[in-house]
């Protein structure tokens, strides 16, 4: 599988451990960053992930920031991206197979690198169960973002 992972400091070292796992597993990976624990804005690695999703690049993303939540919104901001933040194997596999998640997102700070390895392996392999599942991804896509939501102060 081809996936595009991408991660912030605080998801950077455990970044690097699930890069070189899913290499030793045969999966096909593109790094969008960081290369570092220095101190980065999160919102500025989810594009080139989020980007090859969309294209067809990659068959999945992966992101990592400390907890996941930045992460997850910034992610979901693009039309056809359907980012899980997963804290559990449980998380992992109902996002595939109830939402058809093409993103997953990890919290560096709150995830071990066994239970992650367990997230990531869950979630890359339980397949989406359609059905009833699809009207409901149908409703979500034809959402647009708001044109006029309001900056933070």
């Amino acid at each position: 599988m081809n996936i595009a992972m991408g991660a912030d400091h605080g998801g950077f070292t455990l970044k690097e451990e699930l890069k070189t796992w899913l290499a030793g597993n045969g999966h096909r990976l593109f790094d969008a960053g960081t290369d570092s624990l220095e101190s980065v804005d999160y919102p500025d690695f989810v594009g080139d992930v989020v980007e090859n999703v969309l294209s067809g690049t990659a068959d999945r993303g992966i992101l990592i920031c400390g907890s996941g939540i930045g992460m997850s919104i910034t992610a979901n901001r693009y039309h056809g991206i359907r980012a899980a933040l997963c804290l559990d194997p449980e998380m992992a596999r109902l996002s595939r197979e109830h939402n058809d998640a093409n993103v997953l997102v990890l919290a560096g700070r709150k995830t071990d690198v066994e239970t992650a390895k367990e997230i990531v392996d869950i979630w890359l392999t339980t397949d989406f169960e359609g059905g009833r599942h699809v009207p409901r991804l149908r409703k979500i896509e034809l959402l647009k973002p708001p044109s006029n939501a309001p900056l933070p102060k």
